[in-house]
């Protein structure tokens, strides 16, 4: 069975972006971003919440982008042609090879596991991630955590009252500073 993996930058202090919505204290380190390029070749299908998939429609034609380096270049080949399922109430119409969810987070997710396939059903962005979260769904938590308290600001952990218990199962630390941290959830 295909896995639900949540993966996200965090300040120490577990935010995803800051009191004022910016994020701006995660730009990743060469070892970093080589980190991302390594996952995102393990996800078949990318869920995603309206805010991210928004911020992640640059890299639908970052390609074109004479500026890019070559990691930049290499997330931006394998970003695109990845199926991504988008969750929104606002917008009707979505780019690339993203699709418009047809139904709730749930059965979203049992269907994509049910179907053939490679690959781990990533979900991106606080909001959608905190859902799954609340209805059990989350198999991995993946967590690039920066050395810097922002004080406030949209969570990466879902608010809830619910314990869940968690099993660390790979940490690096990278030159950065960054650390990071993989936790399969005990069940």
């Amino acid at each position: 069975m295909r896995s639900v993996t949540y993966s996200m930058n965090v300040s120490l202090d577990g935010y995803i972006v800051g009191p004022d919505g910016d994020f701006d204290w995660t730009p990743p380190g060469e070892d970093v971003f080589r980190s991302w390029i390594d996952e995102i070749r393990q996800v078949g299908v990318h869920l995603l919440g309206r805010r991210l998939y928004e911020t992640m429609l640059y890299w639908e034609t970052a390609d074109q982008d004479p500026s890019l380096d070559d990691a930049m270049l290499e997330w931006a080949a394998l970003w695109k042609p990845l199926p991504k399922v988008m969750f929104s109430s606002t917008l009707s119409a979505v780019q690339g090879t993203a699709r418009l969810a047809s139904g709730g987070l749930a059965e979203e997710i049992e269907r994509l596991r049910a179907e053939p396939g490679e690959g781990d059903i990533a979900i991106g962005g606080a909001t959608l991630a905190g859902e799954a979260a609340a209805l059990g769904l989350i198999d991995e938590y993946r967590a690039r955590v920066y050395p810097v308290l922002v004080g406030g600001g949209f969570p990466f952990f879902p608010q809830r009252e619910r314990r869940v218990d968690l099993e660390l199962v790979e940490t690096r630390t990278f030159n950065s500073r960054v650390v990071y941290l993989r936790y399969c959830v005990v069940r």
